[in-house]
C-alpha cells in the first residue's frame, strides 16, 4: 500500500488543498437558486411595500434523478427533484405575498440562465414550502424601518482570510474559465457541473477535476477520450499549468467503457444530490487549511441574518487590513449575539502576519467598516460578487 504521509506542526507550509464546486454541482445549485431567491424576495418587498421583510430561505433538498446517457444523446428517464423551504412573510399589510410561486419561478429562471442542457419540462421538478417567520425574529427585524441598526437574529459568526494562495486562485480560475460562455461555445461538451480539487505538497501542485461531459456531443468512446485531452490541453496552455500535474475524470475505466457522460451536464440527473451549505464559502472555495465557517450563507436574509453578514463583513475585514498594507495575511473572526445591533459584534478577532501599524489603527479600521454593516444588503441584493478575484 502507497500512502502519502506528512509529519509537521501547527507552523508548517508543507502542504494544502482547497477546492471548489462549479455552477452545475448539486450543492452550488441549490445555494446559487436560494440566493436568488432571497434578492428576488427583497426586491418584491421593497417594490410593493417600501422595506425588506423577514425572510430565511436557506433551506434546498436536490433529490437526484435516474438518467441513461448515450453516445449523441441519451435521456432523463425520472426527473430531479427541487424542493425549497425556509421562512418568509407572506402576509404584509393586508397584501398576501405569493412567496412560494416567487420561490419556484426564480429557481426555473436562474436554471433556464446557467444550466445550456436542462429542460424544465422534462429534468426537473421544484416545489416549495415556505412558511411564515416566527413573531420574536421578525421583531428584530423591523428596526431596520425605523432607521436603526437590524438586531441579529441568530448568534453566529463569520471567519475570512485574505490573501488567496496561488492554489486557491488557480481553482478559481479553472472552474471560472471551463464555465466561461466563451469556453462553453467552443467546447460544447463540457458540461456545467465541474469540481476541481487542489493540492499542494511542497512545490508539487496537483489539480483532481471531475467535468460532466454531455453526451449529445460524443460520438463513442474515442471521441470522449479525445475530448478529455482536449480540455487537458486547454487548460495547461491557457492557465500555463505545465509544471503541475492536472488529472480529469479520475474514476472513468476506458476498458469497461464507465465515464462520465450526462444529458443534461450535471451529476444531478443520476443519483447526485445536493443540499444548501455544503458547497462552496462566500469567496467561492472550500478551505480546510483556512478558517471558514459552516453556516449556509446563502438564502439567508441579508439584513439581520449575522450567520450571512459576518462571513462577508470578515472576508471584507481581512482584505482590507493587506490592502491597505496593515499586515502581509489576515484572518478575522466575528461573533454576533441574537438581540445585540449587528453593528456591535460579541468581539472581533484579527489574526495577522507581518503586522506594521499601531493597534490603534485597526481598531479605527474596524469601526469604520461595522457603521457600514447595515447597509451591506444593497450590495448583497444588487449582485455584487464577494468571490475574491
Amino acid at each position: 500500500m502507497s500512502v502519502n504521509i506528512i509529519i509537521g506542526d501547527l507552523t508548517d507550509n508543507q502542504a494544502e488543498l482547497a477546492e471548489r464546486k462549479g455552477m452545475g454541482h448539486p450543492d452550488t445549485l441549490c445555494d446559487e437558486i436560494v440566493e436568488e431567491i432571497s434578492r428576488e424576495l427583497c426586491r418584491y418587498y421593497r417594490k410593493e411595500f417600501g422595506a425588506i421583510m423577514h425572510h430565511n430561505v436557506d433551506k434546498a433538498l436536490l433529490i437526484g434523478g435516474r438518467s441513461q446517457p448515450s453516445y449523441g444523446g441519451g435521456k432523463v428517464v425520472e426527473p430531479i427533484s427541487l424542493i425549497i423551504a425556509g421562512r418568509a412573510m407572506s402576509e404584509v399589510q393586508g397584501k398576501t405575498v405569493p412567496v412560494e410561486e416567487i420561490a419556484v419561478e426564480t429557481a426555473k429562471t436562474w436554471l433556464q440562465q446557467h444550466m445550456s442542457h436542462l429542460h424544465l419540462s422534462q429534468h426537473i421538478d421544484i416545489g416549495a414550502r415556505i412558511r411564515s417567520g416566527s413573531a420574536d425574529l421578525v421583531e428584530l427585524f423591523n428596526r431596520m424601518e425605523r432607521g436603526e441598526a437590524p438586531l441579529a437574529n441568530d448568534t453566529s459568526f463569520g471567519a475570512g482570510f485574505y490573501p488567496l494562495t496561488a492554489l486557491e486562485r488557480t481553482i478559481l480560475t479553472i472552474e471560472q474559465l471551463l464555465n466561461d460562455p466563451a469556453t462553453k461555445k467552443k467546447y460544447p461538451f463540457i458540461g456545467e457541473d465541474i469540481k476541481v480539487m487542489g493540492a499542494r505538497r511542497e512545490a508539487q501542485v496537483d489539480f483532481t477535476i471531475a467535468i460532466a461531459m454531455v453526451d449529445k456531443h460524443i460520438a463513442d468512446l474515442e471521441d470522449y477520450m479525445a475530448k478529455v485531452q482536449v480540455v487537458k490541453d486547454f487548460l495547461v496552455s491557457e492557465l500555463k499549468l505545465s509544471g503541475s500535474t492536472l488529472q480529469i475524470n479520475t474514476a472513468d475505466d476506458y476498458k469497461r467503457g464507465s465515464i462520465y457522460l450526462t444529458v443534461t451536464g450535471t451529476s444531478a440527473e443520476h443519483g447526485d444530490d445536493g443540499q444548501v451549505g455544503r458547497g462552496n464559502r462566500v469567496n467561492g472555495l472550500i478551505t480546510p487549511y483556512k478558517p471558514m465557517s459552516l453556516e449556509a450563507a446563502s438564502g439567508k436574509n441579508p439584513v439581520s441574518h449575522t450567520g450571512k453578514i459576518y462571513n462577508y463583513l470578515a472576508m471584507d475585514l481581512s482584505k482590507a487590513l493587506v490592502e491597505q498594507n496593515y499586515a502581509d495575511e489576515a484572518r478575522v473572526f466575528a461573533l454576533s449575539q441574537i438581540g445585540k445591533p449587528i453593528d456591535e459584534p460579541k468581539f472581533l478577532h484579527f489574526q495577522m502576519k507581518n503586522k506594521r501599524v499601531a493597534d490603534k489603527r485597526i481598531e479605527d479600521l474596524a469601526r469604520e467598516m461595522l457603521r457600514e454593516v447595515p447597509g451591506y444588503w444593497k450590495r448583497i441584493v444588487y449582485g455584487e460578487d464577494y468571490a475574491m478575484e
